[in-house]
């Protein structure tokens, strides 16, 4: 078995499907096809299995595909060695962002990194996926701005690395006219038989929404369903409805016409992070760039 063959395998387990294999590693399905045969040619256990139209990674496959990453980080920590033995700071870094996060970080952390005279080249991008999805991501960009509701499940600690940048609370925002936009905090009871919008199913702030109706024992009565937090904003100040907005990476929102206010009684927070391969950061332009997004999430959130 080659090194290449159980980057294959491992992609397969964490994308499910050759094709997304193929576009992860620029290749075509049947090359990654191929190679998965001549794996599996050398060894006696079956590696894969039909699974409808797809093609998943029986027990047998499962065990090599985590000893593969294993092998592929040694291999990554002795390219690491040696940069770090060269300290080259240099080369292109991808990152990828949810949409609030890039509105908020994007821009600075440019800004902060264009101080240095060893700064990597960096090439931005957006990826607003449900939050299932973002480890993922990983396959495809150096550096993942993800986000999970505090109390959901964990990232995943097989071949994939987390980093919490700041955990962040979000806040019920009302129209600067609403009755309750004098207030220094509410509670579930306040605010759970308003008009709302929210995010798309999946996403948040819908699930601390769900688990407002749940406290107050109301149903709640969704208006719009907007994932961008700057148009939540605007149908706020409209008066329409009431919502929720992240209290640090949607200050790029105008609040003139808005009053954001603290909500008692549920967990609110959510964790921003950021996800990569072990590999990955093993490489000094990647941590450089970690680096810089942390100074930069700091001033963000005081």
């Amino acid at each position: 078995m080659e090194l290449h063959q159980l980057q294959i395998l491992r992609e397969l387990g964490a994308l499910g499907s050759v094709t997304a294999v193929a576009d992860a590693l620029h290749v075509t399905p049947s090359a990654v096809s191929q190679q998965l045969a001549a794996l599996q040619r050398g060894v006696r256990t079956p590696l894969t299995r039909r699974h409808g139209r797809t093609l998943a990674l029986t027990a047998a496959g499962r065990v090599l595909a985590e000893a593969g990453a294993e092998a592929l980080d040694a291999m990554a920590a002795a390219r690491g060695a040696l940069d770090a033995f060269e300290q080259d700071s240099a080369g292109v870094v991808t990152v990828s962002g949810f949409h609030s996060a890039g509105q908020a970080l994007f821009g600075a952390l440019l800004r902060d990194l264009a101080g240095s005279d060893d700064s990597p080249t960096v090439q931005l991008t957006d990826e607003d996926v449900a939050q299932s999805e973002f480890p993922a991501l990983t396959a495809r960009y150096d550096l993942v701005l993800a986000h999970r509701m505090e109390h959901s499940e964990p990232w995943p600690s097989q071949g994939v690395r987390s980093l919490t940048l700041v955990r962040e609370p979000l806040d019920v925002a009302v129209a600067a006219s609403h009755p309750l936009a004098a207030r220094r905090a509410v509670t579930p009871a306040d605010v759970a038989g308003e008009r709302w919008v929210t995010s798309r199913i999946g996403y948040s702030p819908d699930d601390v929404l769900r688990a407002i109706a749940a406290v107050a024992n109301i149903a709640p009565r969704v208006q719009h369903r907007v994932n961008d937090y700057a148009t939540v904003a605007a149908t706020i100040a409209a008066g329409d409805a009431v919502g929720m907005l992240p209290r640090y990476t949607s200050r790029s929102v105008d609040d003139r016409e808005i009053v954001r206010i603290p909500l008692l009684g549920v967990s609110t927070h959510r964790l921003i992070d950021v996800l990569a391969r072990p590999e990955t950061l093993r490489r000094r332009s990647v941590r450089l760039v970690v680096d810089g997004l942390e100074r930069v999430m700091s001033r963000l959130s005081g």
